[in-house]
Parts: C-alpha cells; structure tokens; sequence
C-alpha cells in the first residue's frame, strides 16, 4: 500500500486540468494513477469506460452511494458525479500518488472526511477566456454552458478561501506547467527527483547499462524512504 498523498485537482471545466495532467502522467509515467471518477453523464468522442471515468446509470450510482462505497459525490446538471473509496485504494496498492480531479463540493466533502490530501486549483486566466475554450469544444449546449459558467464565480471564490494548497492560473500552458512540476516535486522530492533521474539515465545510451529491472528497485527503495522521512505520507484507511 502507497504511503504517498493523493492529490485533489479542481477547477471549472475548461480551465484545462485535462491538459495539465496529461503532460504530468508523460512526464512522470510511473509516479502518479488516476482515480477514475463514476459518472451517469453519456461518454463523449473518444473517452473510454474505465479510463475517462466509469460510466454508470443513476440507479446503479445510487446503489452504490448507499452502500457507503463513495469518498465524495455530487449532481450537477442532471448529471452525478463520484470517487469512488475503491478507486484510490486501487492506485494507492500500485505504490503510486493517487490524483483526483473533483469540483468544489466534492473538495469540501474530502476536506470533511478523514483523507489527507494535497489540493490543487487550476483557474482559467478569465470567465471570458473560460467560456470561449468551452464553446470552441464544441460538446455544450447553450444550457449547459450556462450551467457551467453559473458555478464558475462560487468556485474561484472558494479558491480564495485558503482551502487549496496551489493555485495555479492557466494563462500560458507550460508556465502553469511548470508551476505544477515545482509544486509537486516540493511535495514529493524523493519520488520524482528518482524518476526523473532515472529517465535521464535511460534516455543517455546503452552504455549507462540501466534497465527497467533497476529502476522499479531505485523507485521502491525510494518510497521506503518516503515513509521513514515521513514525505508526504499517508495511510489509506477508508474501507
């Protein structure tokens, strides 16, 4: 079982946590899993079942609710929304920094439940910018958009609140990527800085003789140490 963090990313829809993140899990592709969030909303182009989200009816999420098997969950648009206890316990045994990605009543049901968590906000550099990154996706009908933009003023003033650990304004993408990488790696020093050492090793020939063998060794002695130097620890307890 992990004993690293998870860490909770929120933010409007649009403000391009997706992209963030994709570039953090290429960057990084053994540090960090994804907790696939449950959805009764349709898939859209290209998103898979189990690797976007889980996709489910609303009667089967609510049978689930009941059964206590959620960390947090919310409605929004008609539409729930979910993590499931059983999702961060699954990247938590592959020995990895779970991530998560929520809206603001999910964050503030984390904060009141017993998880320790790090809590990331990415803020587009504007509502105007936001609403033309959501209309140039091309998936939102005016209802939805509207929708959307109404929650947009409550979650940046949330953000205010000192609730959030980072926030990180995506006016420039590789800035706030950067911004993240800093974050994280002040975070989790002994866990990164090994991955990324070891990336920089394989990528320098053949000749350094490093295999794939010696770097999951490097990556497990390192989060031993994680859990003696207390780096960010965390005991996943919610059963």
């Amino acid at each position: 079982m992990s004993n690293l963090k998870p860490v909770v990313f929120s933010g409007p829809s649009g403000a391009g946590k997706s992209t963030l993140l994709k570039k953090l899990f290429a960057e990084f592709p053994d540090a960090f899993g994804f907790s696939v969030s449950h959805t009764t909303r349709q898939p859209r182009a290209g998103e898979a079942d189990g690797v976007d989200y889980h996709f489910v009816t609303r009667e089967k999420m609510m049978e689930e609710i009941g059964a206590n098997a959620f960390i947090e969950y919310a409605d929004f648009a008609s539409k729930m929304y979910g993590t499931s206890k059983k999702s961060i316990r699954d990247v938590a045994a592959n020995n990895k920094i779970c991530i998560l990605d929520v809206d603001e009543q999910g964050v503030k049901n984390m904060k009141a439940s017993d998880l320790d968590c790090k809590y990331v906000f990415v803020q587009p550099p504007s509502i105007e910018e936001l609403e033309k990154r959501l209309r140039g996706r091309g998936s939102e009908t005016e209802d939805s958009l509207k929708k959307r933009l109404e929650t947009v003023q409550s979650a940046l003033d949330f953000s205010k609140t000192g609730c959030y650990d980072v926030v990180i304004t995506n006016d420039d993408l590789e800035r706030a990527y950067a911004e993240l990488k800093s974050f994280l790696v002040a975070m989790f020093p002994k866990t990164l800085q090994v991955q990324q050492a070891v990336a920089q090793m394989q990528g320098a020939g053949d000749g350094l003789n490093i295999t794939n063998q010696t770097a999951t060794i490097d990556i497990s002695q390192d989060n031993a140490l994680v859990e003696n130097n207390g780096e960010a620890g965390w005991y996943c307890s919610i059963l």
